[in-house]
């Protein structure tokens, strides 16, 4: 897959793509985290602290209903339980999970500090998995080999993105 992973600040075309993926507009959106083959986000990288103060542990925020809707096919087949298990006996894993969460705590702290979710990361991090999207998209920010289970649910994905952009172009197609 080609793609991008390098954060940037989000256009106002990017922020009407996620509008469409998501069905609303996106908030406290800080960059793009990466991007499709297809060229549109599919990873936001989003405040700490949302616009109206709500505290927001979710750094990483997956956008693309495709990407999304083939991460939730994964959770409903097991797949959180049996990662849970693994990091209850694999302590190598255990180990690269923690340095995962602190990873993620010391990319949400570059963007702000907020006493609320001090020391929470998302998805469960970092002892069980409570959620396989935020580990995906955190995978997706950050580049392989950062977060271990997140780049096991990427490889679990296969091609997600094959059959063209979830975004409508000007014309109404989306491949």
């Amino acid at each position: 897959m080609t793609a991008q992973s390098r954060a940037e600040r989000p256009t106002q075309a990017d922020i009407a793509a996620v509008d469409v993926q998501l069905g609303r507009v996106p908030r406290g959106v800080v960059a793009v985290a990466h991007r499709c083959a297809c060229g549109q986000p599919d990873v936001l990288t989003t405040e700490p602290r949302l616009p109206d103060g709500t505290p927001f542990p979710t750094t990483f925020y997956a956008t693309c209903p495709k990407l999304t809707g083939a991460i939730s096919t994964l959770e409903s087949q097991g797949v959180m339980k049996e990662m849970s298990d693994r990091l209850a006996v694999d302590e190598e894993l255990a180990r690269r999970y923690a340095a995962a969460h602190e990873d993620y705590l010391r990319r949400r702290y570059e963007l702000g500090h907020v006493d609320e979710i001090e020391g929470i990361s998302a998805g469960g991090m970092p002892t069980r998995v409570k959620c396989l999207h935020v580990l995906a998209a955190h995978s997706l920010a950050a580049g392989p080999g950062v977060n271990p289970l997140g780049d096991e649910t990427l490889a679990l994905l296969g091609d997600w993105w094959a059959s063209g952009s979830c975004v409508p172009d000007a014309a109404g197609a989306t491949a």
